[in-house]
C-alpha cells in the first residue's frame, strides 16, 4: 500500500505535535521515549526540521528542541513541499505542457486534467490548515485528526439514527 506521507513525515509531525504541547521544547530522548521511535531515525528528522527552519536547537544539559515559529504560522503544505521534497498527486501534477514528463501516456491522457485540478484543490487546502490546526486538541475529540476532519468537511455529521431494542 502506498501512504500519501512517508514514515519520516509521519514521525516529523509526532516531534512536532509533542514540541507544540511543550513551550519549553523537549529533548530527542524524551521525544524518542514517548512514541517508540529509533533513535537514530529520529535525529535524522530533527537534524532536516532544524535544517529546514521548522525547529531550533540547544545544546548543553537544558538543550533540545523547540518549534522556530508559532504552529499557527506553518502550514501543512510547507512542510510537506519541504520534507517530501515536494509533493505532487502525480508525475504531470502542475507540470507545464511542454516539459517532459516520465508518464508515457502524458499527450493522449484523459485524466491528465482533471487530477491537476484535484492536485490544486488538495495543495490549496493544505496551505490553509496550520499544524496549530492539526494539534489543537478540541474538548470531548475523540481523534487528534478531527480538526483537520473539520476544515476539509465543514458539513456538521448527519444524524445516527437511535437503535431500538427488539424482544425476540
Amino acid at each position: 500500500m502506498s501512504t500519501l506521507l512517508s514514515k519520516k513525515t509521519d514521525y516529523a509531525l509526532l516531534i512536532l505535535s509533542h514540541l507544540y504541547d511543550r513551550a519549553e521544547g523537549g529533548s530527542a530522548r524524551e521525544i524518542a521515549d514517548r512514541f517508540g521511535l529509533s533513535k537514530a531515525f529520529l535525529a535524522n528528522i530533527l537534524k532536516e526540521l532544524c535544517q529546514k527552519g521548522f525547529l531550533v536547537s540547544h545544546r548543553g544539559v537544558k538543550g533540545g528542541y523547540a518549534l522556530r515559529r508559532p504552529a499557527d504560522r506553518i502550514s501543512l503544505a510547507e512542510l510537506l513541499s519541504a520534507l517530501e521534497d515536494g509533493w505532487k498527486l502525480t508525475t504531470c501534477a502542475d507540470e507545464d505542457e511542454a516539459a517532459e514528463h516520465e508518464c508515457t501516456v502524458h499527450n493522449v491522457c484523459p485524466i491528465r486534467g482533471p487530477l491537476n485540478e484535484i492536485h490544486k484543490a488538495l495543495i490549496g487546502a493544505l496551505k490553509d490548515i496550520t499544524l496549530a490546526d492539526v494539534f489543537r486538541r478540541p474538548a470531548g475529540a475523540t481523534t487528534t485528526f478531527q480538526p483537520v476532519l473539520s476544515i476539509l468537511n465543514p458539513r456538521p455529521p448527519a444524524a445516527v439514527p437511535a437503535l431500538q431494542e427488539t424482544s425476540a
